[in-house]
């Protein structure tokens, strides 16, 4: 047998799956539902070990919005970072796809946290983030990690040293990887900007199967298309990230309002004013289901036994005080607390169902207009038990030519995060995605850009082009210096 072939190389492919045939200059065809129709070259000597087996496969084949999908060929648990070289190399030289994925969640449930099959790979090989995992190291200001550590385990690790990553998900068990893919928002990005804008360097293994560090003076081009880019120049693997003090503790405001113009003049104005250091908003059904109202929580962090000013930070507010609620607590906790609402989704059989997301950076100028629409559209069935965030931030914030944002000096997040209920229907899914497309072409109408999670029916290269602007032709230009095969992430579907 070609000893390049090991046990070790292909364990779940050859211990667990039909063969259909050796050649000793062409390696393993193995049959299965994405089988390839034709030979490949010999597997090279791993670290870890690619499998094909159909149960390994198969947990490849759906992401957490169980949409779109497709199964590959393989799935690489690397052992090292030549692992991703070296699979690289073998997808490019028998015309594969390729992708890595960020097997985010807790406990079993891990998978792909794209929603619209943005990191699927059919017939393909599904790198496993999980595989390469590490907190390398955590310094002073600073933190290096490998892709496939989640957020929740960062913030925990650089906690010991009384630090945080200023910019932080709301939801913390997501891969870094794939954040940084796509940009990573949360309520701290109002000062902070996205997970993006946190990034000191980045190593990359390109299309080509070169191992490269990329920062803002070492090789920008390759930073510039990695950050927000979608995985497609290259499979990040490594990443040196910002790090500032950690608070010890949060008061947590929640203020209702039964006004949208009252709302969100008083969201800027706490935006404008820095009095908070996290910021987010809701809209909600109002309790006699009538209608909807607004939401705005906020967290001011403090340390020692000394608590903000509650009635300083309140000052010149319009909400309805009767309905406020405010909460101090320990700073992990606030980081930590859709925790409890993932385990509340999960027993309720929400968190299994299909999530037609739908997640866009809206003019502020335009908000309101848009959100007037939203809500003569948008029923409670269709969110479910989910929610729908929207609210400020400041774009200079947002330095990331990739992370593309609408003009003016301020934008909104709309985040239509559904969870629809257990027993939903294809025809309601498909009605759902029928209007997040029409959603989005009017928020567009409108000057706003999507945010690359979520769903939305219908982009084709075109459409990618004017999402990303003056930006596309630098974008562009590195796809093809960085992944002239094409062989990366196809399930974005930027450049097909």
């Amino acid at each position: 047998m070609n000893n390049k072939l090991s046990r070790r190389g292909v364990l779940g492919g050859i211990a667990a799956t039909a063969v259909i045939g050796f050649s000793p200059t062409r390696g393993w065809a193995v049959a299965g539902s994405e089988s390839r129709p034709r030979d490949l070259s010999p597997v090279p000597v791993l670290d870890g070990r690619l499998e094909t087996a159909p149960a390994a496969v198969g947990d490849f084949s759906e992401d957490f919005g169980k949409l779109k999908g497709g199964t590959p060929w393989a799935v690489l648990r690397p052992g090292s970072v030549d692992d991703i070289v070296k699979m690289v190399d073998y997808a490019r030289a028998n015309k594969l796809k390729i992708a890595m994925n960020g097997r985010a969640g807790t406990g079993a449930d891990l998978e792909s946290h794209s929603c619209y099959g943005q990191a699927a790979v059919p017939g393909g090989i599904a790198i496993d983030a999980r595989g390469l995992s590490k907190i390398i190291s955590v310094s002073k200001g600073s933190a290096v990690v490998e892709a496939g550590a989640t957020w929740a385990e960062l913030t925990h690790a650089a906690a010991a040293s009384g630090q945080t990553p200023p910019a932080l998900t709301d939801y913390l068990h997501l891969s870094v990887g794939g954040t940084l893919s796509i940009g990573g928002i949360g309520g701290t990005v109002q000062k902070y900007g996205l997970q993006t804008d946190q990034v000191i360097s980045l190593d990359i293994v390109t299309g080509t199967g070169k191992l490269l560090t990329a920062s803002r003076d070492k090789r920008p081009d390759l930073f510039e298309a990695a950050l927000g880019g979608g995985g497609q120049v290259g499979i990040i693997v490594r990443a040196k990230l910002k790090l500032v003090p950690a608070p010890q503790r949060a008061v947590v405001f929640s203020l209702f309002y039964g006004d949208l113009a009252t709302y969100l003049a008083d969201a800027e104005k706490v935006m404008a004013d820095g009095r908070f250091q996290v910021q987010a908003g809701e809209l909600l059904r109002k309790p006699d289901d009538s209608g909807w109202n607004y939401k705005l929580e906020a967290a001011a962090y403090y340390s020692g036994t000394t608590a903000p000013d509650r009635a300083k930070l309140l000052a010149g507010l319009r909400d309805d005080r009767s309905r406020a609620v405010i909460e101090d607590g320990t700073y992990l906790d606030y980081m930590f607390r859709l925790d409890p609402y993932e385990t509340y989704l999960k027993e309720t059989g929400h968190w299994q169902t299909p999530k037609p997301w739908l997640s866009l950076f809206l003019p502020a100028n335009k908000t309101a207009e848009f959100m007037r629409h939203v809500e003569s559209v948008l029923t409670p069935g269709m969110l479910g038990a989910g929610f729908l965030l929207f609210y400020p931030y400041l774009t200079s914030k947002v330095t990331r030519p990739l992370t593309v944002q609408p003009s003016g000096s301020v934008g909104y997040l709309f985040d239509l995060l559904s969870f629809p209920d257990p027993g939903v229907t294809k025809a309601e899914i498909d009605a759902i995605l029928a209007l997040n497309r029409r959603l989005y072409d009017k928020a567009v109408a409108l000057g706003a850009k999507r945010y690359l999670v979520g769903a939305i029916p219908g982009m084709g290269k075109a459409e990618w082009r004017r999402h990303f602007g003056r930006s596309w032709d630098a974008f562009q230009d590195a796809k093809k210096r960085y992944d002239p095969a094409n062989i990366l992430t196809p399930g974005q579907g930027f450049f097909s």
